[in-house]
């Protein structure tokens, strides 16, 4: 089985790591990364640089693909960037096509998402929407052969979900408890309707600065 991550410079590195993490636990699934070039490919943050062996065009064929958010995302999206033309071009093949955060976007601007149900970063719900989805607040929602996660962290339970989907629900199980993944953050604050209001507003103010200096 073959799962690609397409990327594209200025992704947030969460949103493709933490699904890596988990496949690469599973015997004999071969994990690429791809992009429109090889080489080295850096986050949202410029510090996390990764080497991308594969190109779109080498790609054409994944039983699983994955596509993470940034930043960036909104400004691909309005621009059928490549990573969007490939996605557009591999989802007709593919068995699962899946997203995590605002990766959901490119999905849509792909025109995956027409008609269905999907999720993103609860900040990107009115851009969803304008690609034809109908935005929810599940954290990991499937629409047939269509998988998307919400924000950033909810990557890890899209993956482990996807496992218990293709492998069954013990080896997800394994591989959740390999990773130790026990969450128990020290604030009930990880969704805007449990966060206070001024925290809200500072994380909205502060990803519109992250993603106008991604633009400038």
């Amino acid at each position: 089985m073959q799962i690609a991550i397409g990327l594209y410079p200025g992704f947030t590195a969460l949103d493709a790591i933490g699904p890596y993490q988990v496949f690469t636990q599973v015997p004999d699934v071969d994990v690429v990364l791809c992009a429109e070039r090889t080489g080295r490919l850096s986050d949202d943050n410029g510090l996390l640089h990764l080497d991308v062996e594969h190109t779109f065009a080498e790609v054409t064929d994944p039983d699983l693909l994955l596509v993470p958010g940034g930043f960036i995302t909104r400004k691909l999206a309005r621009e059928r960037d490549p990573i969007v033309e490939w996605v557009a071009a591999t989802h007709p093949s593919t068995t699962y096509t899946t997203s995590v955060c605002t990766g959901a976007l490119l999905l849509g601007a792909a025109g995956v998402l027409e008609g269905l149900d999907a999720t993103t970063h609860w900040s990107a719900y009115d851009e969803l929407a304008s690609y034809g989805a109908q935005p929810t607040e599940q954290r990991v929602i499937q629409q047939g052969k269509v998988w998307t996660a919400a924000g950033v962290s909810a990557g890890i339970d899209l993956a482990l979900t996807l496992l218990a989907e293709i492998w069954g629900p013990e080896l997800s199980q394994a591989v959740q408890l390999g990773i130790e993944y026990d969450p128990q953050p020290p604030y009930d604050a990880g969704s805007p309707t449990k966060a206070d209001p001024e925290i809200l507003d500072l994380v909205r103010a502060v990803s519109a600065q992250r993603e106008a200096d991604v633009l400038a």
